[in-house]
């Protein structure tokens, strides 16, 4: 589990790939202090576990559906990367519960500049809107946050908004994003658990009155 307080931007060192899975080489020395063989770490958002390590890399393996449902497809070297460990029981837990499993891709529509702050509007698939609410949390590339503003539900196009203090820009790979930019989208548990419990309901209601 994660918090989606990122700890340090790292790179990808290299990235060696196969038919159905990749692995990827990451320097970062502060998260791999600690690290040790079959630890988790979050890469933009996405849990991996550590097969090797060096003083300031560690190394992973990426599997197929991995790569389908994340921008880890387009690693490569040089690639910024943001970087946490996993949580360790009884810390402060400084943004949300973040379990790495990461619900699919989204599109950076635009950012609009502040004085101080930048609010960057994003894509939403029909499959995830449902799990997106104003004032509430979402991983954004393993970063935790609060939706700032989303889009009417009669709008056929669905989106909605983050917005980014100083911090988070210069800490993160966010204030490094432009328009059409890709990323990876964790929607809060507490919604998948209640999308669920509804579907069984209603499915569950259907049964009894055919």
């Amino acid at each position: 589990m994660f918090t989606g307080i990122i700890e340090e931007l790292g790179q990808v060192e290299k990235v060696e790939r196969s038919a159905d899975a990749a692995r990827l080489t990451i320097r970062g020395p502060r998260v791999v202090a600690d690290a040790g063989h079959g630890d988790s770490i979050a890469v933009n958002g996405v849990c991996l576990t550590v097969v090797e390590r060096t003083g300031d890399t560690f190394t992973a393996d990426v599997m197929a559906e991995t790569l389908l449902m994340s921008t880890l497809d387009a690693a490569q070297a040089g690639s910024p990367v943001n970087l946490e460990r996993a949580a360790l029981v009884g810390d402060r837990l400084g943004g949300h519960i973040v379990q790495g499993h990461v619900d699919g891709t989204s599109t950076l529509l635009s950012v609009t500049p502040g004085e101080a702050w930048r609010v960057l509007r994003f894509s939403l698939s029909p499959e995830l809107a449902p799990l997106v609410a104003g004032k509430g949390s979402i991983a954004v590339d393993g970063v935790s946050l609060t939706v700032s503003n989303i889009s009417p539900a009669s709008e056929q196009e669905q989106w909605f908004e983050v917005s980014l203090i100083p911090e988070t820009l210069t800490a993160t790979t966010l204030g490094q994003r432009v328009a059409n930019d890709h990323v990876n989208i964790e929607t809060d548990i507490l919604a998948r658990h209640v999308e669920r419990m509804l579907a069984l309901a209603d499915a569950g209601s259907k049964r009894s009155h055919p």
